[in-house]
């Protein structure tokens, strides 16, 4: 594996931000779910589009191919657990940039 000094210094760095990222956005799924049970809530407004903004686009297209079952969307339940499963694989403890990030500090110390 061929990899610049500047990369290498990075990868720490990158694993952190894309775990922050994802664990934020399963924040906002999960409120997505506490929400919906109460449905005079608009998240179109004011601080609530915070929550909207985000997850509504994911939601809509996933609305298309998953219909709500017993009249329950259960479309952010399948993408808390849809991006549970891509936060392990990329920055989990075998995560891939997890990895590359252990490999990174090895290659600069030895």
């Amino acid at each position: 594996m061929t990899a610049t000094p500047a990369l290498l210094r990075l990868l720490p760095a990158l694993n952190l931000l894309v775990g922050l990222l994802l664990a934020a956005w399963t924040l906002l799924f999960l409120f997505r779910i506490v929400l919906s049970w109460y449905p005079q809530i608009d998240l179109s407004q004011g601080v609530m589009r915070l929550i909207g903004a985000p997850t509504e686009p994911l939601l809509v297209a996933s609305r298309r191919w998953i219909q709500p079952i017993g009249g329950v969307d259960v479309t952010p339940v399948i993408w808390v657990g849809l991006i549970s499963l891509l936060r392990e694989l990329l920055v989990g403890q075998q995560g891939l940039l997890s990895q590359l990030a252990q490999r990174g500090a090895a290659l600069a110390s030895g």
